[in-house]
C-alpha cells in the first residue's frame, strides 16, 4: 500500500525526532503549512538529489528515494507572506513517484520503513553518547538549551536516536546521509556512523 503525501524538497534532509527550523515565504508552502498546522498534518521531506528549493516553471526536481515525514511543533505567522516553523522528524519514508500536485506542490507516492527497534549502544560505541550527552549538559549548565537543536527526550542509551543525532549533523554527502537514513538496524546505522567519523 503506497500513500500519497504533499513534498517539501530540501537541500538538506530530516531525521527522525530530528528538528528542522523553516522560513516559509513561497505561495504554494504558505498554503501548505497552514493547512498543516490547522489540521495537525505531517508533510514529507525529500532531500533535493537536482534542481532547487524554489520553485522554477517548468523545472520538475530530481529527489532522493528516501525521505522523512515532519510535524510542525511551532508556527509563528510573522506577516501574511511569511511564516516560522519549527517541525520534528517522524517516520521515514520511501518515495516510488512524484507527480504535480495543487498549488505547485509536489506530491509523492511513498511507502514507510519500519520505526527502529530499541537496540543499545554496545560498548565500543559508548563514546558516540558520552560526547553528545556532554554537548546536551553543557546547553544545560549554560542556561542554553532551548536552543540546541535537539528535542527531549535525550535517548543516549539507543543507537538509533544517537545515530540519527550525528547523521544530521555531519559535514557528509547527501548519498551517505541516504544510506544512513534507509538503513533499517540502528547498531549498523550507529556503526557506519562511527566509519565516516573515523574516515
Amino acid at each position: 500500500m503506497l500513500d500519497t503525501i504533499p513534498l517539501f524538497p530540501l537541500s538538506h534532509g530530516l531525521f527522525p525526532e530530528g528538528l528542522l527550523a523553516l522560513q516559509i515565504f513561497e505561495v504554494r508552502y504558505l498554503d501548505l503549512i497552514k493547512r498543516c498546522h490547522q489540521q495537525q498534518l505531517p508533510f514529507g521531506v525529500a532531500w533535493l538529489k537536482k534542481g532547487r528549493e524554489v520553485q522554477v516553471p517548468g523545472e520538475k526536481p530530481l529527489l532522493h528515494t528516501y525521505g522523512c515525514m515532519a510535524s510542525i511543533r511551532t508556527f509563528e505567522q510573522v506577516s501574511p507572506s511569511l511564516f516560522r516553523v519549527i517541525c520534528q522528524g517522524g517516520a521515514r519514508f520511501e518515495l516510488h513517484d512524484t507527480k504535480a500536485g495543487p498549488y505547485g506542490v509536489w506530491q509523492g507516492d511513498v511507502s514507510y520503513l519500519e520505526n527502529d527497534p530499541e537496540v543499545e549502544l554496545p560498548a565500543e560505541l559508548q563514546h558516540h553518547a558520552n560526547r553528545l550527552g556532554k554537548v546536551i549538559a553543557n546547553a544545560q549548565q549554560q542556561g542554553q538549551i532551548q536552543n540546541l537543536p535537539i528535542f527531549q527526550p535525550y535517548l543516549l542509551d539507543q543507537c538509533g536516536w544517537v545515530a540519527n543525532r550525528y547523521a544530521e549533523a555531519l559535514n557528509i554527502s547527501a548519498e551517505d546521509k541516504q544510506a544512513l537514513l534507509s538503513e533499517l538496524d540502528p547498531l549498523k546505522r550507529l556503526q557506519q556512523v562511527d566509519a565516516l567519523m573515523e574516515a
